[in-house]
């Protein structure tokens, strides 16, 4: 019921004449989720959400989780964290100031990862900014099949803390808490489509659990280059008024750096697979 333009050879689709009003009907709720579900990542254009919508929108899709990070919450809607290097009352309203952020999986480093993020695009600098996506299926499927075969049944330790040490602000003592290091698979299937995709990420991604040392280092690096081939990534340049809903279990992103000097603000929110497919590995 709703027509798309493809972003990317490999993934990624625009839904064409998106009204959030028509996702009252289950109808057009399962149509999105199949989209969702086949193109990994979904835009939509000229957009005009207010918190209380882009809240009740996402939860179309699963329930949201309240990030780690309260200081960069929104006071009226929780579930909303700005990405922002914007100042106010003396303290920065959102987290990912304005530098580079690397390649990274949201929440991989929880026991329960969310299964997908829509992100809102509501102040912009004139340029810069753009973030990029990697389809980790298809890089999974392109892999010889001796590396997958090797990869299979392999656990990664994931580190929020490390992230946060080379792209953000470091966690205080609550937050490491409810963030410590975690062990995930290396390879990750599908909860919904029963595909395969490789679940790392240069951000998080510390070691292979078990591997030596030196050869746990050598096939991250082997797999950090191998997933960010121009042939696995899409980059996206936001306009004002876009959304993009990406799929957190088949992609991870980045973002390019932009000008300090102009205001950017991203409303994000984090959603949260069912019980029955949380931890579908």
């Amino acid at each position: 019921m709703y027509a798309t333009r493809a972003l990317s050879p490999s993934f990624g689709a625009e839904v064409l004449d998106f009204n959030p009003s028509a996702l009252q009907s289950k109808e057009a709720i399962d149509a999105i989720r199949a989209l969702w579900a086949e193109h990994k990542l979904l835009l939509f254009r000229n957009q005009d959400f207010d918190e209380a919508t882009l809240v009740q929108l996402s939860k179309e899709f699963g329930a949201l989780e309240i990030h780690v990070r309260e200081e960069y919450l929104s006071r009226e809607h929780p579930e909303i964290l700005y990405v922002s290097n914007i100042e106010r009352e003396g303290r920065r309203i959102g987290i990912l100031a304005d530098t580079e952020v690397g390649w990274h999986y949201d929440q991989i480093y929880l026991p329960k990862p969310a299964v997908g993020s829509l992100l809102m695009a509501d102040i912009l600098p004139p340029e810069g900014g753009n973030t990029e996506f990697a389809d980790m299926c298809a890089a999974f499927d392109a892999l010889p099949e001796a590396t997958r075969v090797k990869l299979e049944g392999c656990l990664a330790n994931q580190s929020y803390e490390a992230f946060n040490q080379a792209y953000s602000v470091p966690t205080n003592t609550k937050q490491k808490a409810r963030s410590p290091d975690i062990q995930q698979p290396l390879v990750r299937t599908h909860p919904v489509t029963g595909k395969k995709a490789l679940y790392l990420c240069p951000g998080m991604t510390t070691e292979i659990v078990g591997w030596d040392a030196g050869e746990s280092a050598e096939m991250l690096a082997f797999l950090f280059d191998w997933t960010t081939q121009p042939e696995f990534v899409y980059s996206h340049e936001w306009q004002p008024g876009d959304a993009l809903l990406w799929d957190n279990a088949c992609t991870m992103h980045r973002r390019d750096p932009f000008d300090p000097q102009h205001d950017r603000l991203m409303k994000r929110t984090t959603i949260l697979p069912p019980e029955a497919l949380a931890v579908p590995f």
